[in-house]
């Protein structure tokens, strides 16, 4: 049996840059962090020439008599079924799906699937992939094969955790630059953001293909605003390693300024009002993770103030996420050949005797 969880991401900065679109002429760069809400895959080996795909969060089970038999799409198990579809092996396997953060909530949830469901399926087949080639594996299958409109960011995160900037270069690479500020930099940072649901979960393709297009066409506005958007993660990423956190809060505010001209379904008037109310109440600043038009209201505020900004969200309605940041990423919490006598389990583990004292 395996079991394997991977984290999914808040976004401070640069978001957008990472589209192909956008990196392929003009290089992106993003700001992000794991955080420790998780992904599940639970695999298990079947004996009867079948596999069987369950998930608790779509409530959804399909089984099919080998991958011939499978359809990517129809089913809601689009991402699963791609990836062993994509993988082209022939394995008998029940695999249970589960997550702790409801879908399109701007989290990068569906890339962390798409990332736990890659690094489950390699491990059970000895074919283990770096946190390179695990991140862009995942995101050519959701490109490519299920044609969705996605950076390659949220594949990042999943895969390597931690707080990172990105940088995606023309030619299709990404670099992954750790950051590692002073721990008591690092542990004010947690401290001072605030995760608040807005209620409006989305899906963010159609944003980010209107995205994609405006570039595409070179329209000026939307280019002008994710160059400002580049030029800040850079710049919040600079900020970060000082320790100017009060600095680093007001670049998040430019940033969503910036990020809310690419596009007039990126906001609304119901994110706008709460947004306005969270900074009257005393937050520095902010923005909607993902691709925008609903999810998680992200917020920078420091500790004196944030009882206020917390009363003032709550009488709107709005239910807060409390969250750490993750540092491992993708994992495997469990590799036990014992439950289900599966010879491919566990087959790197050794045994190595203890010395008498």
């Amino acid at each position: 049996m395996l079991i394997v969880r991977s984290p999914v991401r808040i976004s401070f900065g640069g978001g957008g840059t990472d589209l192909p679109s956008y990196y392929e002429r003009f290089g992106g760069a993003v700001l992000n962090v794991a955080i420790n809400k998780y992904f599940y895959t639970i695999l298990g080996s079947r004996s009867d020439r079948s596999i069987q795909i369950i998930s608790s969060d779509l409530r959804v089970c399909e089984s099919w008599r080998g991958l011939s038999a499978m359809d990517i799409q129809g089913s809601g198990l689009e991402i699963p079924v791609a990836v062993l579809k994509e993988l082209d092996r022939e394995i008998y396997v029940d695999l249970f799906l589960a997550s702790e953060i409801p879908p399109g909530t701007g989290l990068g949830s569906s890339a962390s699937v798409c990332v736990n469901v890659l690094k489950t399926l390699t491990n059970y087949l000895q074919m283990p992939l770096s946190k390179y080639d695990l991140a862009q594996r995942a995101f050519d299958i959701a490109r490519n094969v299920l044609q969705r409109h996605v950076g390659k960011q949220d594949e990042c995160a999943a895969a390597f955790g931690g707080l990172n900037f990105i940088e995606f270069l023309p030619d299709g690479t990404s670099h992954v630059q750790p950051l590692d500020p002073h721990p008591a930099t690092m542990t004010e940072l947690q401290n001072n953001l605030l995760l608040f649901f807005t209620g409006a979960a989305h899906q963010s393709w159609n944003i980010l293909a209107e995205q994609e297009k405006a570039t595409a066409e070179q329209s000026q506005k939307p280019l002008d605003a994710l160059h400002e958007i580049k030029d800040l993660a850079y710049r919040m990423r600079d900020q970060l390693k000082a320790g100017k956190l009060e600095a680093f809060g007001a670049m998040l505010h430019e940033s969503w300024l910036a990020k809310k001209r690419i596009s007039s379904k990126i906001s609304n008037s119901h994110i706008d009002a709460i947004y306005d109310l969270a900074i009257q109440s005393g937050a520095v600043g902010g923005k909607i993770t993902g691709a925008g038009g609903g999810g998680f209201l992200l917020l920078y505020c420091e500790s004196p103030k944030q009882e206020r900004v917390r009363q003032a969200l709550a009488g709107k309605g709005l239910k807060e996420m409390t969250f750490s940041f993750d540092f491992q990423g993708a994992h495997v919490l469990v590799n036990d050949p014992f439950i289900d006598n599966d010879s491919r389990t566990a087959s790197r583990w050794t045994f190595v005797p203890t010395s008498a004292d």
